[in-house]
């Protein structure tokens, strides 16, 4: 691995993680078909999620930091969340999860080192599978899924359409 993966620590994401996690999942909505969400978040906005994951349950965040060049201050270089499935509560042990790189971190393992940190958190919880939502195409994200263990259930086609276009979703999911 590189010097990224091997100088990154995963902890539970915190409060004070708030706009750092906004700035980097606002880059995936403004310039990738990764996240259907279409118009950038403020920090206020993004709270409810960021309560939504709590450091203790099913539903947890994972942030990935390294320190500075400075060392002064560490730098958030990519999270890892499971969030419910379906509202519906037969769908409780089912947890969707997802992973966001921050883009020159990208290739450096800091997706499996968090994505390693999120299922070994999860371990003690009364989960039944993971699924994941992989817009298509996205060979890094595939790579990472199946190389933890992910196999590929089925593709809904052009399930979203952003930037002027359709977008197909892979569904993958993983037994825990």
């Amino acid at each position: 691995m590189t010097s990224d993966h091997a100088k990154a620590q995963v902890r539970p994401g915190a409060e004070g993680d708030l706009t750092a996690l906004t700035d980097l999942y606002n880059r995936y909505v403004r310039e990738t078909a990764i996240t259907f969400d279409t118009a950038v978040l403020t920090p206020e906005e993004r709270r409810p999620w960021l309560l939504s994951h709590p450091v203790d349950g099913p539903y947890r965040l994972m942030v990935a930091t390294a320190a500075t060049a400075t060392g002064r201050s560490e730098r958030i270089l990519g999270y890892a969340t499971s969030s419910p499935f379906r509202a519906k509560p037969a769908y409780a042990t089912s947890v969707e999860t997802t992973v966001y790189v921050a883009p020159d971190a990208g290739g450096r393992g800091i997706g499996t080192l968090l994505y390693t940190a999120l299922f070994e958190a999860l371990a003690g919880e009364d989960l039944h599978r993971a699924y994941a939502g992989i817009a298509q195409p996205n060979e890094a994200s595939t790579r990472l899924h199946q190389r933890l263990g992910f196999r590929h259930t089925g593709t809904y086609r052009e399930v979203g359409r952003k930037f002027g276009r359709y977008w197909d979703v892979a569904w993958y999911e993983k037994e825990l």
